[in-house]
């Protein structure tokens, strides 16, 4: 705030003159007192300022500043932009002070840290003309932030930047700027810049910087030119470390190469190194990776000798192997051991020993793993009790399941897999009153349902004779904006045609046609469901519909609108129509020349979109050609191509030496 009152030529002198970084809102002065005495006093820009004090950005400032102190309130402000506006007000407005590289190093890392990166070129700017003596921290900080920030790039300009600053570049910034290619996956261009750190950057390399480039190399999967590292490095004066070795024993592991990896582990031994839990680890790692679990549990044993313990990961792969071969005893007891050396496994880890476990009707030992969490005081979360609940489910012991979910419930909030997976059990268990009293539970949460969900209830009813209880349920899955899909068509249908209850499946249709839920897959289920498994299709197709006509006109849907049916519906068309004898239903549908002729051109229209036609469909064609006395509709197969399509030339022989008139057909054939 403002407070001595300036005249107007004052003020305008001070816009012209002076650059400061805080604008001053005058807008609420009132008409400003002109005090001429003032004014006379005023000899320089420096008394100008000292005539007026600027309100800080954070309060209470200190009277008494110095570039430590300021770092230290750069490092605790929550907002980097107060931050940065604290460092502007200090060198700016705070009497006598100036800044140090302290004070410099806290702002650029922490607008580093907060990726504010377009408000570092000024801060460089100013650093570098200034007199301050730098050090090579705050450089390292912005490498590594710009790599983070998957800017290669800007790593490498900060590095060469850094003589600018009166400063050189040790070997610290220079793994610095290999790390961050490492990470960003520039493998390639560590190479490069190792060739040229002694002649350009005048930087003597490191084991560090060694370690780098192997890793560069063995990413690239240049074997042969880390190991050519590995024997030139005594001439360097760098002796290797187990660093450097185990990373060319991950690039052997992950070739395969077994031998070569345990000759390189033997050499470790031979010159008196100690492996550590990482070397041990990536051996571990590559002999499961390769099927060999009992040399893996043999290298476990020699680290436990060597006093070297496990970690998780080395405990998670060795685990992970024991399930994939179905060693799932031994897994749990890794499990155990896991917990006593206080590691937490995965969720995804404990799925894989409850799934192995219960493949191999251990499913008490597999709640012992439930057990042993939580007496470790780790609550086991949604993906371990899901899966438990649906082997209990499967194994039928529903209500050890809903136990284990009351338990789970008092500390956590079961997911909507969690749901699922135990409603899915009841239901399969025919337990629905329970099931009902979930759904109530899951929606008192406010866990909205899923297509599965209302799937799952749908199928239960049905599983028990009740598929209106199933329509209600698919009333209130269509209120709720749920789509259904096709396995809710499949469970219905099939329900409703065993039913034989036609104005249920009247009303099912109608739902699913009101909602503009039919689309092609719905439409090829239905005509699968409705024309082919029930004897009586016709029958079916217009108590669906409800009328004729209306049976005319999902019919020609099937055919004529966008939604163009897919080889399935084609298929059960040719086979249904062809089959029919009913003339007036034909007269009714769109067959109003005759069942053949439809039965071709829906045969046309098959072989336009180049689908493969299988011998049922050619027979049933050749049956009702015989069986017509139409020449009109014979002369239209001959003239359409049909019969020499090379799919039909190849079984046309098998499917006229079955008919007594394959002469007169084969005639016909010729003639055309």
């Amino acid at each position: 705030m403002i407070q001595r009152r300036l005249c107007p030529h004052t003020l305008s002198a001070v816009v012209h003159r002076r650059r400061l970084s805080t604008v001053v809102d005058l807008a609420h002065l009132s008409s400003p007192i002109i005090d001429p005495a003032h004014l006379a006093s005023i000899r320089s820009n420096a008394d100008l300022l000292s005539s007026y004090s600027v309100t800080p950005p954070l309060q209470p400032w200190p009277s008494r500043l110095s570039p430590r102190y300021l770092a230290r309130i750069i490092r605790s402000v929550p907002d980097p932009l107060l931050a940065l506006r604290a460092f502007h007000h200090a060198s700016h407005f705070h009497p006598g002070f100036s800044h140090s590289y302290l004070s410099f190093h806290a702002i650029i890392l922490r607008l580093a840290q907060a990726r504010l990166f377009s408000h570092l070129p000024p801060i460089l700017s100013a650093l570098r003309q200034s007199s301050i003596r730098c050090g090579e921290d705050a450089f390292i900080s912005l490498i590594r932030a710009f790599s983070l920030a998957s800017r290669p790039s800007s790593s490498l300009k900060v590095f060469l930047s850094i003589p600018s600053f009166r400063l050189r570049a040790s070997v610290r910034s220079f793994n610095a700027l290999l790390n961050a290619m490492i990470q960003n996956r520039r493998f390639d261009l560590v190479p490069i810049l190792f060739k040229n750190c002694r002649s350009k950057f005048r930087i003597i390399p490191n084991v560090c910087t060694c370690n780098i480039l192997v890793k560069a190399l063995c990413k690239l999967d240049n074997l042969d030119g880390a190991l050519k590292v590995l024997d030139e490095m005594p001439t360097w004066g760098i002796v290797p470390n187990v660093v450097t070795y185990t990373t060319i024993l991950a690039c052997y592991c992950a070739r395969g190469d077994l031998p070569g990896a345990k000759a390189l582990f033997d050499e470790i031994l031979n010159r008196g190194w100690s492996p550590d839990v990482t070397t041990y680890t990536v051996l571990i790692d590559g002999y499961c990776r390769s099927g060999r679990l009992v040399d893996a549990v043999r290298t476990m044993d020699e680290m436990d000798s060597a006093g070297v313990k496990p970690n998780d990961v080395t405990y998670s792969i060795v685990i992970d192997e024991c399930c994939k071969v179905k060693k799932s005893g031994e897994a749990l007891n890794l499990i155990q051991d896991m917990l006593d050396e206080r590691f937490i496994p995965s969720s995804t880890l404990c799925c894989k020993v409850i799934d192995a476990l219960c493949e191999e009707e251990k499913v008490e030992d597999a709640c012992d793993i439930w057990k042993k969490l939580l007496k470790k005081n780790v609550t086991p979360d949604n993906s371990i009790s899901s899966t438990l609940i649906y082997w209990l489910c499967k194994k039928g012991m529903v209500w050890q399941a809903r136990k284990l979910f009351d338990e789970f419930e008092k500390g956590f909030i079961p997911s909507l897999l969690t749901y699922n997976t135990l409603i899915l059990g009841m239901c399969e268990n025919g337990e629905l009153q329970e099931a009902g009293r979930l759904w109530d539970d899951m929606l008192d949460r406010k866990c909205a349902p899923n297509v599965f969900t209302y799937n799952v209830l749908i199928k239960g009813f049905c599983k028990v004779g009740k598929a209106k209880e199933g329509v209600r349920i698919l009333e209130e899955m269509l209120e709720k904006k749920c789509r259904p899909n096709k396995s809710t068509y499949q469970v219905l249908l099939d329900s409703l045609l065993h039913s034989g209850d036609d104005a249920v499946l009247d009303k099912v249709s109608s739902l699913f046609s009101s909602q503009g839920f039919f689309g092609k897959d719905d439409l090829s289920l239905f005509v699968l469901k409705v024309l082919k498994e029930n004897e009586n299709w016709r029958d079916v197709l217009n108590a669906v519909v409800g009328k004729a006509k209306e049976g005319v006109r999902i019919l020609e849907e099937i055919l004529e609108k966008k939604r163009r049916p897919n080889k399935s519906t084609y298929q059960v068309l040719v086979d249904g129509l062809l089959d029919s004898d009913d003339d007036a239903v034909l007269d009714k549908g769109f067959c109003k020349v005759g069942k053949v002729e439809e039965g071709v051109t829906i045969l046309e229209e098959m072989l336009e979109k180049k689908w493969r036609l299988n011998k049922s469909t050619y027979q049933v064609l050749v049956d009702g050609l015989l069986d017509s006395s139409d020449d009109a509709v014979l002369d239209k197969v001959f003239k359409s191509g049909i019969l020499c399509h090379r799919r039909f030339e190849s079984i046309c022989v098998e499917v006229l030496k079955d008919n007594e008139n394959w002469r007169d057909v084969l005639n016909a054939v010729l003639d055309s």
